[in-house]
C-alpha cells in the first residue's frame, strides 16, 4: 500500500483468496507489464489498454496535445488528493513521462482492447479546477513559463462547473465526489 499525500509505502499488506475459475481484474498503469503477471497464462489474460487519447483540435492548425491532456489530469489529482501542488507536478513531469516512455507505452500494444477515456467537455471541466493552481507558480520559478503556457491553452476552453460530471464519470477520478471508492 502506498500513501500518496505522505511520499510512504505503508506495511500494510491485503491477502486475496481466489477460487478457481475465479477472474482477477488488476487495475493499474502498470499493468499490462507481464512481469506483474508472469505466473497467469497467457491465454488466460484480456488486457485492456486505458489512456486520454484526444481527438480534439483548436482549429485547422492546432490539435490539443494527448500530453497536455495527462498533464491537467494529473496535476489536478495531485493538488487534490495526493498533497502534491501544481509545482511540484510541473517539477516531476519530465521525469513521469521519462517512466511512461520505458514502463508504460512499449506495453500498449500488447493490450487486446483499447478504451480512450478522453472526454469532449473534460478540458472546461478541468480548467475550474486547474486555473487557480497555475496562478500559484511565480515568474521566478523555472516553471513559469510552461504554467503560463498551458493557462493561455486553456483559455481557449469556457469553464465547466463539476455539478454537470457525472458522479459515475471517469473524470470524477481527477475531480472527486465520484461514486466509486478508489
Amino acid at each position: 500500500t502506498f500513501d500518496f499525500p505522505t511520499g510512504r509505502r505503508l506495511e500494510q499488506k491485503h491477502t486475496v483468496r481466489v477460487e478457481k475459475g475465479q477472474p482477477i481484474l488488476v487495475e493499474g498503469i502498470h499493468a499490462l507489464n507481464d512481469a506483474l503477471t508472469r505466473e497467469v497464462p497467457q491465454g488466460s489474460k484480456f488486457l485492456v489498454y486505458v489512456s486520454a487519447l484526444t481527438t480534439l483540435n483548436l482549429d485547422d492548425h492546432n490539435r490539443v496535445s494527448t500530453t497536455d491532456y495527462r498533464l491537467l489530469r494529473r496535476m489536478v489529482r495531485d493538488y487534490y488528493f495526493r498533497g502534491h501542488s501544481a509545482l511540484a507536478t510541473l517539477s516531476m513531469w519530465s521525469s513521469v513521462q521519462r517512466g511512461e516512455r520505458r514502463y508504460i507505452f512499449p506495453f500498449q500494444n500488447s493490450a487486446d482492447e483499447a478504451f480512450n477515456s478522453a472526454l469532449d467537455y473534460e478540458l472546461g471541466v478541468l480548467k475550474v479546477f486547474a486555473d487557480p493552481l497555475l496562478d500559484t507558480i511565480k515568474p521566478t520559478m523555472p516553471e513559469y513559463a510552461e504554467a503560463r503556457r498551458i493557462e493561455a491553452f486553456l483559455n481557449n476552453f469556457a469553464p465547466i462547473p463539476a455539478q454537470y460530471v457525472p458522479r459515475n464519470s471517469i473524470l470524477r477520478e481527477f475531480i472527486g465526489d465520484s461514486d466509486f471508492s478508489y
